[in-house]
């Protein structure tokens, strides 16, 4: 795949990609050299046509009757996908889940590095976490440049959703990934990643429902 010409791939494709990814690192740990689509689509819920397309838009070709290599897939994916390179990002809000994010391994092997928290409560501000310092959340336009920070990761109360985002776009951040229930918006030289838990929550309820009536 050419690195410097980065490939359109649909967002819902790029959605399955990390899936595929995780599929396969685990193929290669366990010694597994060559691997098909279908091969891939037993571990996942996805049609082996589909996976098929998907790694297609990335130039990432099997052969005939022995599949993909492994290795080269999963560089491939990993090159892609941007967890390769590192990505400075700053916690806003160091409360349970900003804690569990500041403190969760598995975001460093996927390229997401938090070099500091932020946080309103004078009982947070000064100490740190695991060796991530929290800072005052008015200090974050004065220390953007310095921490190299260019994604704003947001577990605040819904109700400062929107003034915090605002505070980080001023700050000269450029990717918010927010995890409030309260839809994000900013200008369009922002890059913004609403994941609300609770609406995955809801739709794991209502199809639990369905399935028990």
């Amino acid at each position: 795949m050419d690195n410097d010409k980065q490939p359109y791939v649909p967002e819902p494709a790029i959605g399955r990609l990390p899936w595929y990814l995780a599929c396969i690192s685990k193929m290669r740990a366990d010694g597994v050299e060559y691997v098909s689509s279908t091969a891939i689509s037993n571990q996942l819920n996805v049609d082996s046509s589909q996976i098929a397309k998907d790694l297609s838009y990335l130039n990432i070709k099997g052969k005939t009757r022995i599949g993909y290599d492994v290795r080269q897939l999963e560089e491939g994916l990993n090159d892609f996908l941007g967890f390769h390179r590192r990505h400075n990002a700053v916690m806003i809000g160091v409360g349970s889940l900003g804690r569990a994010l500041i403190t969760d391994s598995g975001l460093q092997r996927y390229g997401l590095n938090i070099v500091a928290g932020f946080d309103v409560d004078p009982a947070k501000v000064g100490t740190s976490i695991e060796g991530i310092p929290v800072c005052a959340l008015g200090e974050l336009a004065s220390m953007k440049e310095k921490l190299k920070a260019e994604i704003a990761i947001i577990a605040v109360p819904a109700n400062k959703a929107a003034e915090v985002a605002r505070i980080c776009t001023d700050a000269g951040i450029k990717a918010l990934w927010n995890f409030t229930p309260f839809h994000i918006k900013a200008s369009e030289d922002v890059t913004i990643q609403n994941t609300s838990i609770y609406a995955h929550l809801a739709v794991m309820y209502n199809r639990m429902k369905d399935k028990q009536a």
